[in-house]
């Protein structure tokens, strides 16, 4: 006989409504056409879709930039807890990494005790534990708390040092996924580096050379700053 814990499970996954998206008349990643329209009009704001399982559904150019270009990782690796406890750039882009890091911990144990059964997430967290002493020490201590509203400081490698809120949105219609929207203070360096049109800022065009500062070196300069900017854009 089941269990409590099964049965809740059972009942969670039949009110979500859990069902093969095709079936469902949505794309193979379950996002309707709309909801990418909605991210690319959020021009001046980073924007990301994750799901379940943090895993990257979405992201506009501005989250690329802010972050990291996910659309180019393999598929299988679009997961914001596995970019931000296996990837040396993470490490280094957040001021408070191990804050953020451990934060991000919580999500897959809130899966966990959600659905126990869910193979994607057990394979998660598997990875993360065998791979990352701080996964699976912060597993270890099964704190569970959900975020829903905060700030950010990164250090980042194309406009120096921001800070960044965000809120968290979900839509009733899609009780799978969370949309991430991070804006920064008004007339603040952050909301300028945010700022699209910007030409010192994360929306500029890829192509184009930053701009020198006096603090930059002599007109020979070295190339190692302006390749990794290049880099990021890329």
């Amino acid at each position: 006989m089941a269990g409590p814990n099964r049965e809740l499970a059972d009942f969670l996954r039949r009110a979500r409504g859990q069902l093969d998206p095709s079936r469902a008349g949505l794309p193979p990643d379950g996002l309707r056409p709309g909801l990418y329209q909605l991210l690319d009009s959020l021009d001046g704001e980073p924007a990301l879709v994750l799901g379940r399982r943090t895993e990257i559904l979405a992201a506009n150019r501005m989250a690329r930039a802010l972050f990291a270009d996910f659309d180019r990782m393999p598929p299988k690796h679009r997961s914001y807890a596995r970019w931000m406890f296996l990837d040396e750039d993470a490490r280094a882009l957040f001021v408070d990494w191990p804050d953020m890091a451990r934060a991000v911990v919580e999500s897959p144990r809130f899966e966990v005790g959600r659905d126990p059964d869910d193979s994607a997430t057990t394979a998660l967290v598997t990875e993360l534990r065998e791979q990352s002493r701080e996964f699976d020490q912060w597993w270890a201590q099964h704190r569970v708390h959900q975020r829903t509203h905060g700030s950010k400081r990164l250090r980042h490698p194309l406009v120096g040092k921001l800070t960044v809120e965000y809120e968290t949105l979900a839509l009733p219609g899609d009780p799978d996924t969370t949309r991430y929207v991070y804006t920064a203070e008004p007339n603040s360096p952050s909301r300028r580096a945010l700022d699209p049109h910007d030409p010192v800022g994360l929306g500029r065009e890829p192509n184009r050379a930053p701009v020198e500062s006096p603090g930059d070196g002599d007109g020979g300069g070295s190339t190692g700053g302006v390749a990794l900017r290049q880099r990021v854009l890329a």
